[in-house]
């Protein structure tokens, strides 16, 4: 019998502390080549500016599955969730499905693993400020991810859409480690020029930030942007950032628009891209001083959900 498994279920088998863990496990098997993470398949809605991906996968010898995840901005028009998504996990031994996950959950959890994972190898290990640029619900696992690997005291929230950034304000205030002092930024250059950690986790087509505002020693997570249209970074970021570490390098150079963007303009090499599994398995360092700006770009790979999705597996099993 298929086995649902809930989003409930999900957060209580797998504690962001733990996810993040599974995050270190799932992009250090990636960048040894021991996942077998085909290019995902993109089919665009136009008449609803949609789209839907689908993302298969293999980590041997355990994980076998596939991931359908939906990106519809309109959505929130009619109250319903821009991001809509299920993982399929199947039996490695004999192919039969073994069980559904709620995938919207599963990709915001890991989402926001995977930048918990940059900030612990990037991040100064005294940040203590946040600047979150979007409220939806990718934010707020970012928000509970960073806070979970560095001891942040201030959290300042940009919305375009003010009433999004008071009503996650109001959730997540002291909730598992986000401090109270979080509040409302009047404009994101106003969020990020006090900020030690940003986390962007926008649909924007433009920069959502002025790079002039970072100042020395800032770690920056970009998580929205996931087609070459798509860019939530402006030149001066990429200019100023020492360090450029993404998911992947070949899944960057097809979806990170902000990236490609960056390499057309001459302002960063494609060999200069570093993955995060380098540096999570010590091939190659983090941060390297206490002034340098860093930055994580990421657009999502099936091994994450995989990986997540095994973890959480084996804990609802004890």
């Amino acid at each position: 019998m298929l086995r649902w498994i809930t989003a409930e279920q999900i957060r209580h088998a797998l504690p962001m502390w733990q996810a993040v863990e599974a995050m270190r496990e799932a992009f250090i098997a990636f960048s040894e080549g021991r996942a077998y993470i085909p290019q995902r398949i993109s089919i665009s809605v136009p008449e609803r500016e949609g789209v839907a991906l689908f993302m298969p996968g293999y980590v041997p010898p355990r994980d076998l599955g596939l991931k359908v995840v939906s990106i519809f901005p309109r959505n929130v028009e009619q109250g319903l969730p821009t991001i809509s998504a299920v993982v399929l996990m199947l039996n490695p031994e004999t192919g039969m499905p073994m069980a559904l996950l709620d995938g919207t959950f599963l990709t915001a959890w890991r989402t926001g693993a995977a930048s918990g994972l940059a900030t612990a190898l990037l991040a100064r290990p005294d940040a203590e400020s946040l600047a979150l640029i979007g409220a939806g619900a990718q934010a707020r696992t970012q928000l509970l991810a960073v806070c979970a690997v560095r001891p942040i005291q201030r959290v300042r929230v940009y919305s375009r859409t003010p009433e999004r950034a008071r009503k996650l304000i109001e959730e997540m205030r002291g909730q598992e480690g986000v401090p109270e002092d979080i509040a409302l930024a009047p404009t994101p250059e106003a969020a990020v020029a006090e900020a030690d950690v940003v986390c962007t986790a926008t649909n924007a087509s433009a920069p959502v930030f002025d790079g002039r505002s970072l100042r020395p020693g800032t770690h920056i997570n970009a998580i929205g942007s996931f087609t070459l249209e798509m860019r939530e970074l402006d030149e001066e970021t990429f200019r100023r950032a020492s360090r450029v570490v993404v998911d992947s390098r070949a899944a960057a150079m097809v979806e990170a628009g902000e990236v490609v963007w960056a390499i057309r303009q001459g302002i960063l090499r494609e060999q200069d891209l570093v993955e995060l599994g380098e540096i999570a398995a010590g091939r190659q360092p983090g941060r390297q001083s206490p002034e340098e700006i860093t930055l994580f770009k990421s657009v999502g790979l099936a091994v994450q959900d995989l990986v997540a999705a095994r973890w959480v597996l084996k804990a609802l099993e004890q």
